[in-house]
């Protein structure tokens, strides 16, 4: 039973910084980060490949370092100069499903973690 788990959220003022950890129960290829505020479609941030190929979506790009652990599976989101529109849930996502580079699509994951709430205020 594969499980993701996310880790690091919480309540930040404007301006802040927040990093968020995701734990994977086993080695995942390729991983992401996503986000869904209330009423909005989960929408990508960034995902990276076991060799540490990179992808930025634009909504953050300039704010948001993604990184990763392969020794511990785990997946970071490393997030600067947050701003209110920012507060979302965040997930985790993970996939081994070959293919040439990383995607930011959400059919491109199949293992998701539960989320952990970001919320800039």
């Amino acid at each position: 039973h594969v499980q993701l788990v996310e880790s690091g959220g919480g309540s930040v003022q404007p301006g802040e910084s927040l990093r968020l950890s995701c734990t994977a129960s086993v080695g995942m290829y390729f991983m992401a980060w996503f986000r869904q505020a209330p009423g909005k479609e989960r929408e990508a941030l960034a995902a990276i490949d076991a060799t540490d190929n990179l992808v930025y979506a634009e909504s953050m790009k300039g704010r948001l370092t993604i990184s990763r652990d392969n020794s511990r599976n785990a997946l970071y989101l490393q997030m600067s100069n947050l701003k209110p529109e920012d507060s979302a849930m965040y997930y985790c996502a993970g996939d081994n499903t070959w293919r040439r580079q990383s995607t930011l699509r959400r059919s491109g994951y199949k293992y998701w973690g539960q989320g952990t709430q970001v919320t800039v205020s």
